[in-house]
């Protein structure tokens, strides 16, 4: 009974959903305050880390912060949104490191961010996207080919030819990740 409920697509979609829209919705003040006083930021967290142009880096670090969470919140873009959100994170949990050590009330906020921009990222958007609903449209609709789900491998219409275009359809229908069919025997 768990396992079926916990299987369920829905649910799952759901819960990316939450994920996506919480961290956005709680991620994109932080953008909105580095702008209110960029100088300051530029001054207090890039130019310890000696990086060069140091307010451009901070009009960066802010738009990615602002512009990847409204692709989260909406859902279109997201992964392109999380993975600015994590590039950020990246920098500011380097720079919590080298100005005050392993000190976990500093480090917490960003690792949770950190984690959930790599998850969405690994998981995707889900159904509840805007990102889900231009690939219905698009890919789907437009391309009957990869949307019908009875079509018949040369295999089924000619069983005793040998050809490795069933193999292909298999793998390509147990898609999982990225380089799999490298690891699938």
């Amino acid at each position: 009974m768990l396992t079926s409920v916990l299987v369920k697509s829905i649910f799952k979609d759901f819960a990316i959903l939450l994920l996506r829209v919480f961290t956005g919705a709680l991620l994109i003040h932080h953008g909105f305050e580095k702008l209110n006083d960029i100088n300051n930021f530029a001054d207090a967290f890039v130019r310890p880390l000696h990086l060069p142009f140091p307010v451009t880096l901070s009009y960066m670090a802010a738009a990615s912060e602002i512009v990847g969470s409204w692709a989260l919140i909406i859902g279109l873009g997201t992964r392109l949104g999380a993975f600015a959100i994590l590039g950020t994170m990246s920098v500011a949990i380097y720079h919590a490191l080298v100005t005050s050590g392993f000190n976990i009330y500093l480090l917490e906020l960003l690792a949770l961010y950190f984690a959930s921009a790599t998850s969405i990222i690994l998981l995707g958007p889900g159904k509840f996207s805007a990102d889900y609903l231009v690939t219905e449209i698009f890919i789907n609709k437009l391309n009957p080919v990869n949307s019908a789900p009875n079509l018949k491998t040369i295999d089924t219409v000619y069983p005793n030819k040998k050809t490795n275009i069933s193999k292909k359809s298999k793998q390509d229908k147990n898609f999982a990740f990225p380089f799999s069919s490298f690891l699938s025997p």
